[in-house]
């Protein structure tokens, strides 16, 4: 759903998965939706608000990134998290971010 540049749709569901889940992989969930929110800031031009949304999700998703659970992506998703940070710094007037969004997991 990010890359069919439907971020706040995705944000819904991974948000949903984030406050259902009760185990460790809640925090993923949680940056997950921090990520696909940061798409939506940038894709309004709130390059402030991506910055601080995709800063937030690859702080959630470190810890995962070796060892995500449901086959999330998770180490290149805080790679491209980090990325876009610098690139939303040097393009303050917007980017569209969800032209680059890597896969979440394979079978996306």
């Amino acid at each position: 759903m990010l890359s069919d540049r439907a971020p706040f749709h995705a944000h819904e569901i991974l948000e949903e998965a984030w406050k259902a889940d009760t185990t460790v992989a809640k925090e993923m969930w949680r940056g997950l939706a921090q990520l696909a929110v940061g798409v939506t800031h940038a894709a309004r031009g709130n390059m402030r608000g991506a910055v601080a949304l995709l800063t937030r999700a690859s702080h959630n998703l470190t810890p995962f990134a070796d060892n995500a659970a449901h086959g999330v992506r998770v180490r290149e998703l805080v790679d491209w998290c980090n990325t876009q940070v610098d690139v939303c710094h040097k393009h303050p007037s917007g980017v569209e971010l969800w032209l680059t969004v890597p896969k979440l997991h394979d079978k996306q």
